[in-house]
């Protein structure tokens, strides 16, 4: 998994283009972005699957600031991305979100 930032608007908006690659989706045929960016909406954010069998997303985020994150795969699966700037507790469960810093 990775994360692509481009920052733009003079600085004030980082665009993060999120990938999930083929190896890691575990065969799922539907992939979303969820976070707090987005209120943690399951449907907000879907990812397109692209002919290598990678899943990709980009995103306009404000810069300066940092926001939780997860994967969630086939609408049940939740997965972290694992090369994340950094991990935190989530407040619902025993698990970790991923955080990316823009």
């Amino acid at each position: 998994m990775s994360m692509k930032k481009r920052y733009i608007k003079k600085g004030s908006v980082c665009r993060v283009t999120f990938r999930v690659p083929k190896k890691a989706s575990m065969g799922a045929s539907s992939i979303n972005l969820v976070g707090d960016f987005n209120n943690w909406s399951v449907k907000e954010h879907p990812m397109k699957k692209l002919k290598s069998g990678d899943f990709t997303v980009s995103v306009d985020l404000a810069a300066g600031n940092e926001y939780q994150f997860r994967y969630i795969m086939n609408g049940k699966t939740w997965e972290n991305d694992w090369e994340a700037d950094k991990y935190v507790p989530s407040e619902y469960g025993n698990c970790e979100n991923s955080v990316v810093i823009v």
